[in-house]
């Protein structure tokens, strides 16, 4: 095997955010300001090839990214539609490369979810299935410098 894919050398990186799906980007955002009292919020902008409208608020050690479907084949849907409050969808580490942490993770049995692609964040991203990881959709994100 050679360095470039060396698992003894593949490091998890901080929590970066939890995603969090919600039927309404207007009302999530109207929550966490007024009730939560958070004073930084993006606006919500459209990523769509993943299918989603996204905005994060910002706190002190990470962030909550609201994830509203966007289009009719938004993988968003199909979660509203088992929980129609929302509720959190996955959450995210920072990792210093994707393509190693893809290469590691399935060499340790994990589905991978596709190929590495630009998340909200601009930077590549991978999930890993929830049925691999104790039920949580994880979310692997690659950070520059980590």
């Amino acid at each position: 095997m050679s360095a470039c894919y060396d698992q003894t050398d593949f490091k998890l990186g901080a929590m970066n955010h939890v995603g969090v799906a919600v039927p309404d980007m207007a009302k999530a955002i109207t929550f966490y300001r007024d009730v939560l009292g958070a004073t930084k919020i993006t606006e919500p902008k459209v990523l769509a090839p993943q299918g989603v409208t996204y905005a994060f608020v910002d706190l002190p050690t990470g962030q909550v990214e609201l994830i509203e479907p966007y289009g009719e084949t938004s993988p968003i849907l199909k979660f509203l539609e088992r929980n129609p409050k929302g509720g959190q969808h996955h959450i995210c580490f920072e990792v210093a490369d994707i393509h190693h942490a893809k290469t590691v993770m399935e060499s340790r049995g994990m589905r991978v979810l596709g190929e590495p692609r630009i998340g909200a964040h601009g930077t590549l991203v991978v999930f890993l299935h929830p049925g691999d990881a104790g039920g949580v959709l994880i979310e692997l994100m690659e950070v520059a410098g980590h």
